[in-house]
């Protein structure tokens, strides 16, 4: 269902299992409009969640510290805008990382420093149950959502532990999708920005089995289009949802619901595209995932 300039349209397709019978709604975090969880001298917090993911969006102050002890997992650390940087303390070693940039963090104790302050945008697996408990939307995961297997973190990086950053700015290349990295609780796709509303004749509906998927909307506005299958329970049946997301903000895509975006602004439009743990599709497109010689992928059959 992809348009035909879409790099997607060479994804392989399989249905992993029997088909779906019951679904979860859709998650809209629209932290505009939401208080901070946390508010304090580092700054304002918005922490929301999927079923295997957590995100932590801060406007941080100048000098903002951020810890954490005995962390469980790899964790990332996205820093949107080039005039924001972070100095990264992991077992004592420090790493500054510049603006635009992106950072994975491994387990144990780690230190974020901002400097400059300006945007910090942390991803957390939800064994980190502290940050699980704290989101706005905790309640909507009590139970567990239906269609996504356990959280399987993927294979460790070659070579020595340590804080690894990327910078976002990669150029685009025909066929290529996005600028996608991943480790070994994420996959991160930084989509480039986009100038005024996408074109409606070239929209993007799809859908994924078994895996939800984070948007979250750094610049402008999205309305994200959502439909449900039909089972023969009508009970089953959702609505369909058009739901205009302004930003910052994080929608979280439940399978296996048809969705596309639409960004809506005359201006800039940006979107992140996250999965927890990182897709098996996309890694086995030779050249999609930028990092793929740090972090391997899982043994074959797994």
């Amino acid at each position: 269902m992809y348009n035909s300039s879409d790099p997607r349209n060479s994804l392989a397709t399989a249905r992993s299992g029997p088909a779906a019978t019951e679904f979860a709604a859709a998650e809209y975090l629209k932290f505009y409009e939401m208080p901070p969880q946390e508010d304090d001298a580092n700054g304002k917090t918005w922490l929301g969640r999927g079923q295997n993911f957590i995100i932590a969006y801060s406007e941080t102050k100048t000098g903002a510290v951020f810890s954490r002890k005995a962390q469980i997992d790899e964790y990332v650390v996205l820093l949107p805008a080039a005039n924001s940087s972070a100095a990264i303390t992991w077992r004592g070693k420090t790493e500054t990382v510049p603006g635009y940039s992106l950072a994975f963090v491994p387990a144990g104790d780690s230190t974020i420093i901002m400097p400059e302050g300006g945007r910090l945008v942390r991803m957390f697996s939800t064994r980190s149950e502290d940050l699980a408990a704290a989101c706005s939307n905790a309640a909507a995961y009590a139970a567990r959502h239906p269609n996504i297997p356990p959280f399987q973190p993927w294979p460790e990086p070659r070579g020595e532990k340590r804080v690894r950053v990327y910078s976002l700015d990669v150029p685009d290349e025909p066929g290529r999708f996005g600028r996608i990295w991943r480790c070994t609780t994420f996959m991160v796709n930084v989509l480039p920005p986009d100038k005024g509303p996408r074109d409606v004749t070239k929209l993007s509906p799809h859908y994924h089995d078994d895996f939800e998927q984070c948007s979250l909307a750094l610049e402008g506005s999205y309305t994200h289009h959502i439909r449900w299958p039909w089972t023969p329970n009508l009970h089953a049946w959702r609505p369909d949802d058009h739901e205009l997301c302004g930003s910052p903000s994080v929608t979280v895509i439940p399978p296996p619901a048809i969705h596309t975006s639409r960004g809506m602004d005359a201006g800039v439009n940006q979107l992140v595209d996250i999965f927890s743990p990182p897709r098996l599709d996309f890694s086995e497109k030779m050249g999609w995932v930028l990092n793929a010689d740090d972090y391997p992928m899982p043994d074959a059959g797994r």
